[in-house]
């Protein structure tokens, strides 16, 4: 993918009025650059192998996308069940989106929507997992991120830093509900950054431009060798686990960047994430809260485990908190669970 001239340099002020903007001007004439497919299109692995990212053109159906954004308001509204951060703010007098405009993500929104748990196993997904990835496919994560105007990027970084595959087969599945642009906040990405295999250092930054999430540090790249991921409604970006990525603001003067981002990796592989190494040798550790979207589970013997519940991210208030905010909420879960 040849370098775009529309990287945002990192003195971008978050003044929406000091910067221009051009949205899709990264699609030559009106067409997508080079990495988006259609399903089935074979040149899908080796784009991927090679960039470390690819988009599916298509991939819903506006009857999908809308049945998804009613269900993003039913959640932000609590009518999908107790989430740890809506309680307090629900107020039945908003429309869906000044409901939805308080909120910038909801973690593991498919532990409480039925359709987004459906969603994990969408075709157009598991249509590219099974060529990148392999014929047995497991889903561990699912982001709800609603990123109103005004509301906060992410700096630099790599997923595998967050969610640590023991075969390095983590993927993201990067739905957009919304055309994403570089007015609103779409994905950046460097290309071929993935290939080194290499988790770079994260550092706490102060950007205002960015939520509390830390910054990847001491990478040999540059700004100038990204590229905005431009996509239209529909549309899944996918991405390794060790791509750089990053997200600036939305600085469009209104609307949202809507997106389900749900995580995968290879069934095969164990997963050491968090609460998984609990009495136990590391190097065995397993977590095992995941959803099968393809094949089989080699680990099936294993069964399955609650160790996360759905809860509000901040939007940078109060820092981000994932796994103390994850454990608070299953705590909640489980005696909500109890007393039904």
């Amino acid at each position: 993918m040849a370098n775009s001239s529309l990287t945002v340099s990192s003195d971008v002020v978050s003044n929406r009025s000091e910067t221009t903007f051009h949205p899709f001007a990264s699609w030559v004439g009106g067409h997508s650059p080079q990495g988006y497919f259609q399903a089935g299109d074979p040149g899908i692995p080796k784009f991927f192998a090679n960039n470390g990212f690819l988009v599916l053109k298509n991939a819903l159906s506006s009857l999908e996308i809308s049945a998804l954004i009613a269900e993003a308001a039913l959640i932000c509204r609590g009518e999908r069940g107790s989430i740890p951060g809506i309680e307090s703010l629900l107020d039945s007098s908003l429309s869906d989106d000044e409901i939805m405009r308080q909120y910038l993500c909801i973690h593991f929104p498919h532990k409480t929507s039925p359709l987004m748990l459906e969603m994990l196993a969408h075709p157009g997904i598991v249509s590219v997992l099974t060529q990148v990835v392999g014929a047995n496919v497991k889903s561990m994560q699912s982001m709800l991120f609603i990123k109103a105007s005004g509301k906060p990027g992410q700096a630099w970084h790599q997923d595998e830093f967050y969610i640590p595959t023991r075969d390095r087969s983590l993927i993201g599945a990067w739905i957009a509900l919304d055309d994403a642009s570089v007015e609103n906040g779409c994905l950046w990405v460097i290309p071929g950054s993935h290939q080194r295999g290499v988790l770079y250092p994260q550092h706490q930054q102060r950007d205002s431009r960015f939520d509390c999430s830390g910054e990847a540090t001491f990478f040999p790249y540059s700004d100038d060798d990204a590229v905005p991921v431009e996509v239209k409604r529909g549309s899944i970006v996918f991405f390794n686990g060790y791509l750089l990525h990053r997200s600036l603001p939305n600085y469009a003067p209104n609307g949202f960047r809507r997106s389900l981002v749900n995580h995968y990796m290879s069934a095969e592989s164990l997963l050491p994430w968090f609460g998984a190494e609990q009495e136990q040798h590391f190097a065995a550790a397993d977590y095992r809260d995941i959803v099968m979207v393809a094949g089989l589970d080699p680990y099936q013997w294993k069964g399955l485990e609650e160790r996360a519940a759905p809860h509000v991210r901040s939007s940078g208030e109060g820092g981000c908190g994932s796994i103390e905010r994850n454990l608070e909420a299953l705590k909640l879960r489980n005696q909500v669970l109890l007393e039904d």
